[in-house]
C-alpha cells in the first residue's frame, strides 16, 4: 500500500490501531514474530546498580502513559541494553552508549511491517519538533538485503528528519527478544540519558500526538540539568 500523507499527520487507520493498542497494552496492531505477551518492563534487574537512579525517572512517567501512548509501560527495573548494536548513517557501528547524554526513543521498523510504515511520518514529525542535543528518535530499520527499499520508502513518504539507522542482520531485534522486550514489530523503547531502559512497548502509536509529546517532554525533563 502506498502511503500518501504529509509527515506528522498519521492516517486515520493508525489512529484507530494505536487506540486499540493502548486498550490492550501493546497486544494489538503488532506484526507478531513470537507468541508472547507484555513488554517485559521488569524481567531483568538493573546491572550492578548502574540504573538504580532511573527507577524514579521511570515511575515519574506513569501519569503520561495515557491516550495514544497508553501501550507504553514504565520499566519496573531499568537496566542498560549494551547488546543494541546497529549501523549509523555512515555505515559505521553504533550502540546506545554512543548517544550518552540524550534521552532516546528507539524504534525498530521494517518496510514489510504495515503499522511501522504508518507511524514513520509521525516519528519524523516528533524528531523535527522535539529533536535536540537532549533528545533523539533513533529509528532502526531491520529489513534484510540492501538499503535500496528502506531508503526509497523514506524518500517517498518525506521522512527526512530521522537519521538513517540500520541493522540488516536483525541482530538488534533478536537482542531485544532475548531481553523479553520484542515480540513483533514495531517495538519502541524509551531510554534515559544514561542509556537505561525506562519504558517499552510493542505495537504502533501516534508519535506526533500531544500525548506522545507530553511523554517525551516529561522523560527529557527528568534528566539532570533540566
Amino acid at each position: 500500500m502506498t502511503v500518501e500523507k504529509k509527515p506528522g499527520r498519521p492516517a486515520a487507520k493508525l489512529l484507530a490501531v494505536a487506540a486499540l493498542a493502548g486498550i490492550l497494552a501493546g497486544a494489538a496492531g503488532v506484526y507478531v514474530m513470537e507468541s508472547r505477551s507484555g513488554n517485559g518492563g521488569g524481567a531483568v534487574a538493573s546491572a550492578g546498580g548502574q540504573c538504580d537512579a532511573a527507577k524514579e525517572k521511570a515511575a515519574s512517567l506513569t501519569p503520561f502513559l495515557t491516550g495514544q501512548v497508553a501501550a507504553m509501560q514504565a520499566a519496573d527495573q531499568p537496566r542498560p541494553l549494551p547488546a543494541l548494536a546497529f549501523n549509523g548513517p555512515d555505515g559505521k557501528p553504533l550502540t546506545v552508549a554512543d548517544f550518552s547524554g540524550k534521552t532516546l526513543l528507539v524504534n525498530l521498523w521494517a518496510t514489510w511491517c504495515f503499522p511501522c510504515r504508518e507511524e514513520m511520518p509521525a516519528l519524523n514529525a516528533l524528531q523535527k519538533e522535539l529533536g535536540s542535543d537532549r533528545f533523539e528518535v533513533v529509528a532502526i530499520n531491520i529489513d534484510t538485503g540492501t538499503d535500496e527499499k528502506p531508503k526509497a520508502f523514506l524518500d517517498e513518504t518525506g521522512v527526512h528528519d530521522l537519521a538513517y539507522y540500520r541493522d540488516s542482520s536483525m541482530g538488534v531485534f533478536n537482542a531485544l527478544k532475548k531481553e523479553g522486550l520484542a515480540f513483533g514489530l514495531p517495538v519502541t523503547l524509551l531510554m534515559d540519558d544514561k542509556g537505561c531502559l525506562i519504558g517499552a512497548m510493542n505495537g504502533p502509536a501516534v508519535w506526533d500526538s500531544e500525548d506522545a509529546k507530553a511523554l517525551i517532554k516529561a522523560a527529557v525533563s527528568a534528566a539532570p540539568g533540566m
